[in-house]
């Protein structure tokens, strides 16, 4: 069993409402579709950005498809792994932020106030993962996809840093929407897009600290790791090992 994806003690207490919202990406199950990709820039309001600035390093999507390739043709492999912001909880980027853009929630999100970022683009080079990424230019979006602008996220101005939220608008319609019900929150209740549209199920989302959630359950298995775990940053992204994929 890996122990760092246990359910840890000091994470309960510290979450004001004793939530951890967490995702496990199963890489057993994950096919590179990029579908997770295209759900979150049409859910978060992702401008497009040209090839030409790609080529530049200025891209845009708040979740890459890391695709990795092993041994030589005709016996060539690959195995993906969809890499977005890890949601620390001991996050490198909010301490060097140095007005207070980044912080941490109490349901253990890694949140981000973009009315007040000044794109020192600090929080970028301090993360290890390199999921940040920073908006050059004014977004444009071409036509017709200004009709699809979800009205529940911002769209961002130029000159500040961009994130994976966990899709928070989706969190908080489901809070909301029970705490007018009066009852709890539902284990899967809550679905980002990426999760959402994933074809194959790969992507799970739930709260890490109700042991009865198929999160929590998952992050027990023998098969789960963390991203650079040995950094200690505590991340609420949870994979699972998975086997080779012959191409």
């Amino acid at each position: 069993m890996a122990k760092d994806a246990n359910v840890s003690v000091e994470n309960k207490s510290r979450n004001g409402n004793g939530r951890r919202w967490a995702m496990v990406i199963d890489l057993d199950r994950c096919t590179g579709c990029q579908a997770c990709v295209v759900a979150c820039n049409a859910e978060n309001n992702i401008p497009v950005v040209t090839e030409a600035e790609a080529a530049k390093g200025r891209w845009m999507n708040w979740i890459h498809i890391e695709r990795y390739w092993e041994g030589e043709y005709p016996n060539v492999k690959a195995r993906f792994m969809p890499v977005l912001c890890q949601q620390c909880s001991e996050a490198p980027c909010e301490p060097v932020c140095p007005v207070y853009a980044t912080y941490h929630t109490v349901e253990g999100l890694n949140a981000q106030v973009y009315n007040r970022c000044i794109g020192t683009r600090f929080c970028g080079s301090a993360c290890p993962y390199k999921v940040r990424t920073y908006n050059w230019f004014d977004p444009v979006f071409p036509e017709p996809l200004t009709e699809q602008l979800n009205p529940h996220v911002t769209v961002r101005s130029r000159g500040i840093m961009e994130k994976c939220t966990f899709c928070v608008q989706r969190i908080r319609q489901v809070e909301e929407l029970a705490k007018a019900e009066q009852r709890p929150v539902a284990d899967g209740e809550v679905q980002p897009a990426c999760a959402q549209t994933c074809p194959p199920g790969a992507i799970i989302f739930g709260d890490m600290n109700d042991p009865e959630s198929r999160v929590s359950q998952l992050t027990r298995s023998s098969r789960s790791f963390r991203l650079l775990q040995e950094l200690g940053t505590d991340p609420a992204v949870i994979y699972l090992k998975g086997g080779e994929t012959n191409v």
